[in-house]
């Protein structure tokens, strides 16, 4: 009996190291804060209890996980990445990304969550718009912005915040006033012009944090701004009269992506986990407790739920889309013109 009992807890230890060699860890990259939150309670879990595999998540934001995937080169410990959509395609030009494989839940798209090389995918969209005082604007009877021209208008003096073209919503109202204006990425003077001579005037501060945008809100300096449907959202949440609108011309949509890393070692785990990603579940998930836009059309959202974040054919089919690959590719002397030219 004795050596019956030793025999079967022998085997069952071989058992247990066997099935713990062969769980398979996945190394996700994406962002921290709210973000993170959501992927450890809501995300993570159920691809956790389905599959059997491991997530290890890495912390960090774009600038420094597209950082780690240079340093790593010929190495990758990273099996998904998730970045920006801006950062993400500079990560394809640099082949850091395999082809996506193909799924039948990328047939549930809107077509803005498409990266034309085929190796990336917009998981999540918020939009750049106008965000302005609601109780200013109806104490002195202004009507709601509607045109991204409304930025110019002289009434705006020292009112106005826009973030710096080194943050991606500075970056879509320069590109918006160049494509208004007879240009677009690959002519962007018209933009810089507009900029220098219309806009600028009503700048009271080039500010990249949103603490700061907040505060200039919040302490009446500021009464209108470019910013992102989420940051407005998050304004409105602590009971400021904040109100965002997409221009009539479109607002541009700043997305989040997600694409395996070529050379990874889990490639089908990593695979099946971005199109986790875009699960109706986990797309649901991400709208009401991070605020991205559900690019799934199969979604479905309660009022509620709806408010502050892009939703649904109409406003999804609004959204423009820049052109990325252009923009990379001139960003750095485009941010060096704005210092010499814009914010001197």
């Amino acid at each position: 009996m004795r050596a019956l009992v030793y025999g079967l807890m022998a085997t069952a230890a071989v058992w247990c190291g066997t099935a713990q060699a062969q769980q398979k860890t996945l190394y996700v990259a994406a962002y921290g804060g709210s973000f993170e939150q959501t992927m450890r309670k809501d995300v993570i879990p159920p691809f956790e209890q389905k599959t059997g595999v491991k997530i290890e998540y890495v912390a960090g934001n774009s600038t420094d996980n597209l950082a780690k995937l240079q340093a790593q080169k010929g190495n990758q410990q990273i099996d998904v990445v998730m970045l920006d959509d801006g950062p993400m395609y500079q990560a394809v030009a640099l082949g850091f990304c395999s082809d996506l494989a193909k799924a039948p839940i990328y047939d549930d798209l809107y077509d803005l969550a498409r990266i034309p090389s085929g190796k990336a995918v917009n998981f999540g969209a918020v939009g750049t718009g106008i965000v302005y005082n609601k109780k200013v604007f109806d104490e002195n009877k202004w009507p709601a912005p509607s045109s991204w021209k409304d930025i110019e208008d002289a009434k705006f003096k020292k009112k106005l915040v826009v973030p710096p073209i080194n943050n991606s919503y500075g970056l879509h109202a320069l590109v918006m006033m160049a494509r208004l204006n007879g240009g677009g990425e690959k002519n962007i003077d018209p933009g810089f012009k507009e900029f220098k001579d219309k806009v600028n005037p009503n700048v009271l501060a080039y500010e990249p944090s949103p603490g700061k945008m907040t505060e200039l809100f919040q302490s009446g300096q500021a009464d209108i701004a470019v910013w992102g449907s989420g940051r407005a959202k998050a304004l409105a949440d602590t009971g400021f009269p904040a109100a965002f609108v997409y221009p009539k011309e479109g607002g541009i949509v700043l997305a989040s992506a997600a694409c395996q890393i070529a050379g990874s070692k889990q490639a089908a785990e990593a695979q099946q986990f971005i199109q986790h990603m875009l699960t109706p579940e986990v797309q649901t998930a991400m709208a009401v407790s991070a605020g991205f836009g559900p690019v799934n059309k199969k979604v479905t959202l309660s009022p509620e739920q709806q408010t502050g974040i892009p939703y649904g054919p109409e406003q999804m089919g609004k959204l423009l889309v820049v052109d990325w690959d252009t923009i990379n590719a001139n960003r750095e002397a485009w941010n060096k013109r704005w210092t010499r030219e814009i914010e001197r």
